[in-house]
C-alpha cells in the first residue's frame, strides 16, 4: 500500500484531526474577515453618506481581491507548498485588516479591502487541499464540509462581537478584531499545520523524504526508506491550469464546475452582502440589521454540518441539487414576507441553512474532480472565477436598486442564477461524470 493509500484507507490519527481543525479555525477567521464589511456597512454608509452604487463597489472590493487571490496566488501552492502560501496569506490578511481600521475615506477602504481579499482568496484552495489530503476517504466529504462550516461559524461569532464593538467603539474596531485574530493564527499554523503529503511526493523539495517520514511518524505509521517511483504518485507531465483542459473529461468538469461556482456565488454574496443594509432600510436599527446577518449564518452552520454528515451516506451531488432548489424557493419567500418581521426571521434561518449548505457542497465536491497534481489549480480556477460572480453581485444589486427596484425584490432577481447552478450540477452528473453522481462519499 503506497503512502497516500495509507492515509485514504487507514484510521485518522489525532495529528491529522488537529491539522484539519487548524484549517477550520482559519476558515472561521476568514468568514469574519469577508463579512465584516457587510456588518459595518450601515455605519460606514451613514458616516460617509454613501450612495447605493458606491456601497456596492465597496462591498465588492474584497470579493474582487478574493477572486484575484484565488486565481493568482492559489496555484502557487502547487509550487511553493500549501503551508508556505497559507502563512504568506495570513500576513497579507492581518496587515490589510489593520490598515482598514485607519482608512480615512471610501477610496482608501476600498483599496484595502481589495488587498485583504488577495490573502483570503489565496488561502482557501490550500486549506481545502490539506483537509482533503489528510482526511481518510470515508470521512473526506464530512471534513471538507466541516471546513466550510467554519465560514458561517466565524461570521456568526464575529457578528455577535461586532454588534457590541460597533455600538461601543465604532465600526473601525471590528477591523482591529479581524487583524488580531488573523495574526494570532500565524504561530498556530507554524506549529500545528503540516505540509501536504501529496505536495512532498509530487514536487519533492529538498529533504522531502525526511519530512514525509516525520509526518508518517506523527500519524502513527511506519517510515519509508525511499520515495516511491514518480509513476506511483499519479503525476502527469502537465501542471497548473493547462492540466485542467488536457482531456475532454477534465475539460467538461472544469467548465461546469466554474459555471456552478460563478452563479452560486452571484446569489450567495448578494444575500450575505446586502441583507444587513436592506433590513436597516426596512426600518430596523443598525444592530438589528447585523443580527439579521447573524441569523443567516446560524442557519448556515446547521445546514452545512448536516450536509457534511449526510454526504458520508448519500450521494453528495444529489444533496447539493436539493439544497440549491430549496434555496431558490426560500429567496422568493424572503421577498414575499418582507413586511412580516416574524415570518422573515424564520425564512432567514431556513435560507441560511440551504444557502450555505449549497456552497459548502460545491467546495466538498470540487477536490474529488481532479488528480493530485492539478487539484490546487482546479480549485483555484473554479473558486477564482466563481468569485467574480461574488464581485458582480453587490455591484449589480447597487445599480438595480439605484434604478428603482425594491430592495426586497432583489432576492427574486438573484434566485434566477440558482436555476443555472442546478443545470450545471445536473450536467456534471451525466456522461463521463457519472461516477460523480453515483458515489455516496464524494
Amino acid at each position: 500500500m503506497n503512502i497516500t493509500a495509507q492515509v485514504d484507507q487507514g484510521p485518522m490519527s489525532r495529528f491529522q484531526i488537529v491539522a484539519i481543525m487548524v484549517c477550520i479555525v482559519i476558515n472561521m477567521m476568514d468568514g469574519f474577515d469577508v463579512l465584516v464589511i457587510a456588518f459595518a456597512a450601515p455605519s460606514i454608509s451613514a458616516e460617509w453618506q454613501l450612495s447605493n452604487a458606491s456601497l456596492g463597489w465597496l462591498l465588492s472590493s474584497g470579493l474582487l481581491g478574493m477572486a484575484l487571490g484565488s486565481l493568482l496566488l492559489g496555484p502557487m501552492a502547487d509550487k511553493i507548498g500549501r503551508r508556505k502560501l497559507i502563512l504568506l496569506c495570513l500576513l497579507v490578511i492581518s496587515s490589510g485588516m489593520l490598515l482598514s481600521a485607519f482608512s480615512q475615506d471610501v477610496a482608501q477602504l476600498t483599496a484595502l479591502r481589495l488587498f485583504t481579499g488577495l490573502g483570503i482568496g489565496g488561502i482557501l484552495p490550500g486549506l481545502n487541499t490539506i483537509v482533503s489530503e489528510y482526511s481518510s476517504l470515508r470521512w473526506r466529504s464530512f471534513w471538507v464540509s466541516f471546513l466550510q462550516t467554519g465560514y458561517p461559524i466565524g461570521a456568526t461569532l464575529g457578528g455577535i462581537l461586532t454588534v457590541f464593538l460597533i455600538a461601543k467603539f465604532g465600526w473601525r474596531s471590528a477591523f482591529v478584531l479581524g487583524a488580531v485574530a488573523s495574526f494570532a493564527m500565524i504561530p498556530m499554523v507554524w506549529k500545528f499545520l503540516p505540509e501536504s503529503l501529496d505536495y512532498l511526493l509530487t514536487n519533492r523539495p529538498a529533504g522531502a523524504l525526511q519530512q514525509i517520514n516525520r509526518l508518517l511518524s506523527r500519524m502513527g505509521r511506519g517510515k519509508v526508506d525511499q520515495l516511491p517511483d514518480v509513476s506511483m504518485t499519479s503525476v502527469s507531465a502537465k501542471t497548473g491550469y493547462a492540466d485542467l483542459f488536457s482531456n475532454s473529461l477534465l475539460r467538461s468538469r472544469t467548465i461546469l464546475l466554474c459555471i456552478a461556482f460563478f452563479v452560486m456565488m452571484l446569489a450567495f454574496y448578494f444575500v450575505m452582502s446586502w441583507t444587513p443594509k436592506i433590513l436597516v432600510d426596512s426600518g430596523l436599527s443598525a444592530q438589528q440589521g447585523i443580527s439579521g446577518g447573524i441569523i443567516l449564518n446560524i442557519g448556515g452552520i446547521v445546514g452545512s454540518m448536516l450536509l457534511g454528515f449526510m454526504s458520508s451516506r448519500l450521494p453528495l451531488l444529489r444533496l447539493i441539487q436539493i439544497y440549491v432548489v430549496l434555496t431558490a424557493i426560500l429567496m422568493i419567500l424572503f421577498a414575499q414576507f418582507s413586511d412580516q418581521i416574524g415570518v422573515m426571521v424564520i425564512v432567514a434561518v431556513c435560507l441560511g441553512f440551504f444557502l450555505f449548505g449549497s456552497m459548502v457542497g460545491l467546495y466538498a465536491l470540487a477536490p474529488h474532480l481532479y488528480p493530485t497534481q492539478s487539484r490546487s489549480a482546479g480549485l483555484s480556477l473554479a473558486i477564482g472565477l466563481g468569485r467574480t460572480g461574488g464581485v458582480a453581485a453587490p455591484i449589480i444589486a447597487g445599480f438595480i436598486f439605484e434604478a428603482g427596484v425594491e430592495k426586497t425584490d432583489g432576492y427574486i432577481w438573484f434566485a434566477v442564477p440558482l436555476i443555472i447552478t442546478l443545470v450545471a450540477l445536473v450536467l456534471l452528473g451525466r456522461g463521463g461524470n457519472a461516477a460523480v453522481e453515483s458515489s455516496s462519499r464524494i
